[in-house]
């Protein structure tokens, strides 16, 4: 019996089409081929958690009080965690009742804001290419997203000057993130006081994403919008332990800045889930304590997958500016294919995973990402069966 009758709501079908969902299929298809596939799609960190995270949950997993139901608003000791990590990176004092909130990784966070925000209708203003959720977050909360286009030429930062008066003056909420996804472009620091001004003169809630905050190289240090002066009367900034911290599939994220937004995504939430398991709230709490050395460790792993495989892809034509931060490379397609074209056809013949830049809007089509999720030798390996099947960058 078919249910052609009961048809999803209307927010649903009206988000665009997700490239991921053919590219799931066509890696299962590979896979029952008996294909090897190098997968290089997903940011999704290879390798566990650190140890002493690990034996973190384990202990506090042998706590019965860490069985019940957690505080909506989080452990307070996590929360004291996330404020002095920030006091410690960046200099922000923040107050860990009111300013600080656990989630449920910072894509649920990101998502639930646009509903606790965005009434159908409102504008929201969100640069492409994107991490998806930053437009589909307001796409299923019924708002209308403007998204202006980044482009190369402009090192992939968003051009204030050329969003329209008309949009600034409607929109509520504007999305960015840097260092960024899927560009892995960085914005200095006189762009977050030139947003900062702009948010503040169309009275617009600014949303930062800054989930790569520790994946930087070569001594560039990522700014936190809440360094700039202002920045907390009008914003907040979403972070990770998905992927510093190997802790993808934990699903432990965080908001932190003005705490009356944080006060309406908290009554959102309320009504929707009871957060995080304490016991994974007290992993984070550690591995938010761990040494830099540990960081150190991380950005070294990064950046020397970042400069193998510029190298190995430089013999194949690309000429990739090694990126400062994230764990992406962002390459463009050779000339006359399209982003899905070129994706699946390196999948089909190579078995290589690569995402198309189109799955993160109009403005990311002609490229590609690469996510640097895999030891050397597995991406020699990917080297070796682009060079073997004739796949090349060619720019005319």
């Amino acid at each position: 019996m078919t249910l052609d009758w009961i048809a999803p709501a209307e927010r649903l079908q009206a988000l665009p089409p997700y490239v991921f969902a053919r590219l799931d299929e066509l890696k299962a298809r590979a896979r029952e081929r008996g294909v090897d596939l190098i997968d290089l799609g997903m940011g999704n960190p290879d390798g566990s958690a650190p140890a002493t995270v690990i034996d973190s949950a384990i202990q506090a997993l042998q706590n019965p009080q860490n069985h019940g139901y957690p505080p909506f608003e989080g452990t307070a000791s996590f929360r004291k965690a996330i404020t002095t990590w920030y006091q410690s990176r960046y200099h922000v004092e923040l107050d860990p009742d009111s300013e600080a909130l656990p989630l449920l990784g910072s894509k649920e966070g990101l998502t639930h804001l646009a509903l606790a925000y965005l009434n159908p209708g409102d504008v929201a203003i969100v640069p492409s290419p994107a991490y998806p959720v930053h437009f589909r977050g307001p796409a299923i909360a019924g708002a209308s997203v403007y998204s202006p286009i980044l482009k190369a030429e402009n090192d992939w930062v968003i051009d204030l000057g050329a969003i329209p008066e008309d949009i600034a003056r409607k929109a509520k909420i504007l999305y960015f993130n840097y260092p960024n996804n899927p560009t892995s472009a960085v914005a200095p620091r006189e762009f977050y006081s030139e947003i900062v001004e702009f948010a503040r003169k169309y009275q617009i809630m600014l949303v930062h994403d800054l989930c790569y905050a520790e994946l930087a190289f070569d001594g560039y240090q990522p700014t936190s919008l809440l360094e700039i002066p202002g920045a907390k009367e009008i914003g907040v900034e979403f972070h990770t332990m998905s992927k510093t911290y190997n802790m993808a599939g934990w699903r432990v994220g965080f908001v932190v800045g003005n705490r009356h937004i944080i006060q309406g995504l908290r009554t959102l939430k309320t009504n929707l889930d009871y957060g995080i398991f304490a016991v994974l709230q007290s992993a984070a709490e550690t591995a938010l304590q761990l040494p830099d050395t540990y960081v150190q460790e991380v950005q070294q792993r990064y950046r020397q997958r970042r400069d193998f495989l510029i190298a190995g892809l430089a013999k194949l034509g690309w000429k990739i500016p090694p990126s400062k931060a994230t764990m992406y490379l962002w390459i463009p397609c050779p000339v006359g294919m399209s982003s899905t074209d070129f994706a699946l056809s390196v999948l089909e013949e190579t078995g290589v995973v690569m995402t198309p830049g189109n799955a993160f809007g109009a403005g990311g089509e002609g490229y590609v990402r690469i996510s640097l999720i895999a030891e050397c030798d597995r991406l020699q390996e990917a080297l070796n069966r682009l060079e073997k099947a004739g796949i090349r960058y060619s720019s005319k």
